[in-house]
């Protein structure tokens, strides 16, 4: 099937889920999105090596990872490397790395308790890990290795891997499928791992701050079903973030060849890859599954072609009044930032382009009100976004 055969079935740009008419009628060919009025871009710093993911420190500073097992504290536009002891066995083939950070949300004094997510073992067999070390300042120390999602797997593909933590201080924390077919894991497909609630991949976790699956997880009590898991049915998610003062969930994941998604993410509740999804398979250009499944939960925005999407953030600033409440997504593939906005109902009303240029790994909301870029290339970028009053 070709792109254009694609079009036809799934056209181009975006689902709004809750609507009262057949699925395929939901399907808005919009083509890219405009272009968003009145922001530019200040560059923070343009020296980090491959960099992944950020988080601030509670004095304002941030921590920022490095793909190959770095991490850098950024201050007043200067970067200094931050020595880390412990750190366990990194793979970096392919999508492996040191991936995703986040700083404990009640630690607040000089000592702050640090969570990374890394791809942990050798080609053959490898998953990913959550770690916490103590950041005193100057150096990371004690890193310990607070969960290994099972089973390994095979290759350099889909770790998921970005963490977020929730009102009540559990983390949630997403696990990719495994890969691509002919990857298998077990006696099945890598991807058919989604739906398996004997495996973490393909799944959002939710743990204690010690690691442990966190009380109360919708799952726990279901027969074969791991306590951990508290959505599932992804593909692989790169963009997580919880809105702090409604406690929504959204979610960025990453479709096969078109039918990337935004999902609004409910404990207990089956996203439906690879049974329900708008792309394509890789290799064969076939549709992989349908559309939309009785039982299985439709994404607010579908995205074909694939824009990559990496990472979220929900906007509450006061910076730009007129974006508060919306949804900014960066996509590695379209060079792009793009805001969701949303109505009442939490249905899709619109989306903007912020072209950025540059394949962007994560974006973040900082302390200061602002929207933060990080650009994902071997001399890694910090973008800050500003008001254009020119």
């Amino acid at each position: 099937m070709q792109l254009s055969q694609l079009a036809r079935r799934v056209t181009a740009t975006f689902v709004i889920s809750g609507a009262a008419l057949p699925v395929l009628a939901q399907v808005e060919a919009t083509g890219a999105p405009q272009e968003a009025k009145g922001w530019r871009a200040e560059t923070v710093t343009s020296a980090l090596p491959q960099a992944w993911g950020m988080a601030w420190l509670p004095d304002g500073r941030m921590l920022v990872t490095g793909k190959e097992g770095t991490l850098h504290l950024v201050a007043g536009g200067k970067v200094q490397a931050v020595p880390m002891a412990g750190l366990p066995t990194l793979m970096t083939s392919g999508q492996g790395g040191l991936l995703d950070i986040a700083v404990h949300p009640a630690d607040k004094g000089a000592n702050v308790r640090v969570y990374m997510t890394m791809a942990n073992g050798t080609t053959d067999a490898n998953r990913t890990i959550l770690v916490q070390g103590v950041f005193d300042g100057k150096k990371v120390h004690g890193i310990k290795t607070l969960f290994r999602a099972s089973p390994s797997k095979m290759g350099g593909q889909h770790f998921g891997s970005r963490i977020a933590f929730m009102a009540d201080g559990s983390l949630l924390m997403s696990i990719g499928d495994g890969g691509n077919p002919p990857q298998r894991v077990g006696n099945m497909l890598a991807r058919d791992q989604a739906q398996n609630l004997g495996s973490h991949n393909g799944s959002i976790l939710r743990l204690s701050a010690e690691g442990k699956a966190a009380p109360g997880n919708p799952l726990a009590g279901r027969q074969g079903a791991l306590p951990e898991i508290w959505s599932y049915g992804h593909r692989n998610i790169q963009g997580l973030v919880v809105d702090a003062a409604g406690g929504r969930v959204f979610a960025s994941e990453h479709g096969p060849r078109g039918g990337d998604e935004i999902n609004r993410i409910e404990g207990g509740k089956n996203y439906g890859w690879p049974i329900q999804t708008h792309g394509l398979d890789y290799s064969t250009r076939v549709p992989v599954g349908k559309p939309s499944v009785p039982g299985m939960v439709d994404p607010l925005l579908a995205w074909s072609p694939s824009p990559a999407p990496s990472g979220l953030a929900l906007y509450t600033g006061s910076a730009f009044p007129q974006w508060r409440g919306s949804l900014f997504a960066g996509n590695l593939a379209a060079m792009d930032v793009r805001r969701i906005e949303f109505d009442a109902a939490g249905k899709v009303v619109k989306q903007e382009q912020l072209a950025i240029g540059k394949r962007v790994r994560d974006v973040r909301q900082g302390p200061d009100g602002h929207l933060y870029v990080l650009t994902d290339e071997s001399n890694s970028r910090i973008l800050r976004i500003v008001p254009d009053k020119s």
